[in-house]
């Protein structure tokens, strides 16, 4: 939204500075975008005065003159034809950018003849179109800044243009009497009243409108005034100038009425060349596939719904969005209809994206208008072309009704303190709304018909709060209670939250992905049934909620492979669902490693990611989530892990506090993932929570004695897992024996076919005395006892 400094004093009796209305207009939400100053464009053109011309004599068209400047005088070389002696001109010296051609000016030389400077137009400066002759100014003195001479003669020349940025909400800010409304209530100036001085009508007009019974949700009422015998052509200089500033072209009176006023009272209208009309006007919804040509010289299949205004001849506007091209007005236009009506934002929206077209008046009615200025608007769009056209004007025609869409809600001062922490007089407050138009009754507010986005009592102490200006908010503690305040967080949510820390400090990337996933992918992890589908998806690639984690970060991993990244660490926290009810989903934390691990010594040697990997990664997790050390490993994931390179994290074989492991290779050859890749899955919710709650960790008691270590070797069936001799020599002494590990497995040679040898350490620690050989045998025949008859292997020779 553009308007010029002063088209807003028009509305707004101020004598701030540009820049101080800039800073209030940001302050209050209308956020400045840029300011275009004309004048500093223009500062360093000088005026100077033609002493002498004489014609080239190398060229018939140009002239040789001697200009006075401030330096004295200076040879120039003008082809216009109006250049001559005793002249007041516009002057760019050498070294002046010229923003019309968009050159700096030099000495030069033309036909031989030296020039110094240039004496400019209205186009090369940027303030026209004209371009027949060079400026020629009535009055000015030699050396004067030209800039200085157009703000005391024609200052609409230099007129600063402000750009701001309009929420969707505020939409009563597309007009410029809204924001010198709201700059008004900030104390920036005084809102002047707005004159409307209503044009008697001499006659009925002949041109009726009527609205289609089942269109009236969509036009609640229209109106209009036929005139008869106006005079259309340019609009005046004043008129051409604001709408130049602000972006827009001029084309002939009667049109740029319409876009003055949509600009200026955020009031959209339309004038049909009334004698192009065949009978009256009618408001009501299109068949589908009726043809219109537009004033943007197109045509339109309109779609069934869509809401038009037609004659005997057919559809001659799209409602709301843009007019007709069969009775648009032209310069011969003698007779003019005036229409202004009120359009339901929503179909308005609908119809222009489904056409594709973008108007200032589409983007006006979808945000909602003065609901109440349909007739006042029309007639200040009246009385400006009688003024300025000429000609007689009817009687109002009407269709349909205002709305009533008056409402009002309840003002408490003691809500701007408790909502948004400002402390703001009750008195400060009623003025705010009352200078923002708001109507109070007491501790009532009644809404102005422009405010659409005003819906409640929040909405009140937004508007408080925002023109008393939030950067005077500060910060203030909340009141805390005395002694030691109680945890803010659960346990589930601290044990997440370490979780997090924890695999972000292991080296991986957190992600977020959506929780809605394909049904293909989510087959893939034993999702994407009925139960899981949305009704309304965003689209056909987020059908299904999430069974898993992996399907996410999979895809992720396939993105950054596509772009050359191979090497992966990821990672995400989050839910996974198994059904569509509440309940129906646990809380997990997964883990995605790809290509290849860093530098593992001062080499800088790397290999690739195993499932070791994975597996250490998920037990750092879990201790962090304060997990018990002693776990079980068992098999039997499903079927998206590789079937013998998993496992399972278990505290007997139904707690799973997760799975690692290798990923199917069918798995990552459906979601173009290049393997292998190695993850962990991991169920917080599972982890048994402590026995006892409490910051404080418990004494550090190492032991006194020294541990002693025996090692074995079983030769066992090839069939048998280690885990489950490791188990069994656990359990031989669970007092003494503090650890045992696995640290080497051998297969075939001598042993035969079948067999294989796996190797263990076993670690004793005493508690009250040191041990004895005789005792340490003991414990060393428990072992190999405990372990025959839970695998049937034996002690190898």
């Amino acid at each position: 939204m553009k308007f010029t400094l002063s088209w807003l004093k028009d509305h707004l009796d101020t004598t701030a500075t540009v820049d101080e209305i800039a800073e209030a207009l940001t302050d209050l939400g209308l956020e400045v975008e840029g300011i275009e100053n004309p004048a500093a464009a223009l500062k360093n053109f000088v005026l100077g005065k033609v002493v002498a011309a004489e014609k080239h004599p190398d060229a018939d068209k140009l002239q040789i003159c001697r200009v006075e400047l401030p330096g004295g005088e200076d040879q120039i070389i003008c082809g216009a034809p109006n250049a001559r002696q005793g002249i007041t001109v516009v002057v760019a010296r050498p070294g002046t950018y010229v923003p019309g051609p968009d050159f700096t000016i030099g000495v030069g030389k033309i036909r031989g003849v030296e020039s110094h400077g240039m004496m400019c137009s209205e186009r090369e400066l940027g303030l026209g179109d004209a371009h027949e002759g060079i400026i020629e100014l009535p009055s000015g003195e030699v050396g004067q800044s030209f800039a200085d001479w157009l703000a005391e003669n024609d200052p609409a020349k230099v007129d600063p243009v402000i750009e701001i940025a309009i929420t969707p909400n505020r939409g009563d800010a597309l007009g410029i009497r809204g924001i010198a409304r709201d700059l008004s209530a900030r104390g920036v100036g005084t809102l002047k009243p707005l004159a409307v001085n209503s044009v008697q009508g001499g006659y009925d007009s002949p041109i009726g409108v009527e609205i289609a019974p089942d269109t009236r949700d969509g036009c609640p009422i229209f109106a209009g005034r036929l005139i008869r015998g106006v005079k259309n052509g340019p609009s005046p200089d004043w008129l051409q100038d604001r709408l130049r500033a602000i972006g827009l072209r001029p084309i002939s009176f009667l049109v740029d009425v319409t876009n003055y006023v949509t600009y200026d009272l955020n009031r959209p209208l339309h004038v049909f060349d009334a004698d192009k009309v065949a009978g009256n006007l009618r408001v009501h919804r299109a068949a589908g596939g009726e043809s219109f040509a537009a004033l943007d010289d197109k045509e339109y299949a309109l779609e069934k719904g869509m809401i038009v205004i037609s004659d005997d001849n057919g559809v001659e506007s799209l409602a709301g969005i843009m007019g007709g091209l069969d009775t648009g007005v032209t310069e011969e236009t003698t007779n003019v209809f005036v229409e202004s009506a009120l359009w339901n934002p929503v179909q308005i929206a609908l119809a222009g994206r489904a056409l594709r077209i973008h108007s200032d008046a589409r983007q006006r009615f979808e945000r909602g208008i003065d609901t109440d200025f349909v007739t006042t608007g029309l007639q200040i769009a009246v009385r400006m072309i009688v003024d300025h056209a000429g000609g007689d004007a009817s009687k109002m025609v009407i269709a349909g009704a205002t709305p009533d869409n008056s409402r009002a809600y309840r003002h408490d001062p003691k809500r701007v303190t408790k909502l948004v922490g400002m402390d703001i007089p009750a008195k400060q407050q009623r003025e705010t709304l009352d200078r923002l138009g708001f109507r109070l009754d007491g501790d009532m507010a009644h809404v102005p018909a422009w405010r659409s986005d005003i819906m409640g009592e929040a909405d009140l102490v937004e508007e408080v709060a925002r023109v008393a200006s939030l950067s005077k908010l500060k910060g203030v503690p909340l009141p805390r209670p005395e002694g030691v305040a109680k945890p803010v967080l659960t346990p589930m949510q601290a044990r997440l939250s370490k979780a997090r820390r924890t695999t972000a400090a292991l080296g991986y990337d957190e992600c977020v992905t959506y929780s809605f996933i394909d049904a293909e992918a989510a087959a893939l992890f034993g999702g994407g049934s009925d139960a899981t589908r949305l009704e309304n998806p965003i689209s056909s690639e987020m059908s299904h909620m999430r069974p898993d984690l992996l399907p996410g970060l999979l895809r992720a991993a396939a993105r950054n492979q596509a772009r050359g990244a191979g090497d992966l660490a990821l990672f995400e926290a989050g839910h996974v669902f198994f059904g569509g009810e509440p309940g129906e989903q646990r809380l997990a934390v997964a883990g995605l490693l790809t290509g290849k691990t860093g530098p593992k010594d001062v080499h800088g040697a790397s290999r690739p990611v195993d499932l070791f990997d994975a597996k250490a990664d998920a037990e750092a997790v879990l201790a962090s989530m304060g997990a018990p050390a002693k776990v079980q490993i068992l098999r039997g994931g499903e079927g998206w892990w590789h079937p013998g390179r998993h496992g399972r994290i278990c505290l007997g074989p139904k707690k799973v506090l997760g799975v690692f492991g290798e990923l199917h290779p069918k798995v990552l050859s459906a979601l173009d993932v290049k393997g292998p890749a190695v993850a962990f899955v991991l169920f917080p919710e599972e982890v048994p929570l402590p026995r006892q709650n409490g910051a404080a960790r418990a004494a550090f008691t190492p032991p006194s004695l020294q541990p002693v270590e025996r090692d074995f070797a079983f030769v066992v069936d090839a069939k048998v897992e280690a885990l489950t001799l490791v188990n069994a020599a656990q359990g031989a002494d669970k007092a003494l024996i503090s650890d045992v590990r696995v640290f080497d497995q051998f297969q075939g040679g001598s042993l035969g076919e079948g067999r294989k040898s796996v190797a263990i350490t076993v670690r004793l620690q005493p508690v009250d005395k040191t041990l004895t050989e005789k005792e340490i045998e003991a414990v060393g025949a428990k072992i190999v006892d405990k372990v025959a008859k839970a695998t049937g292997g034996e002690l190898r020779g």
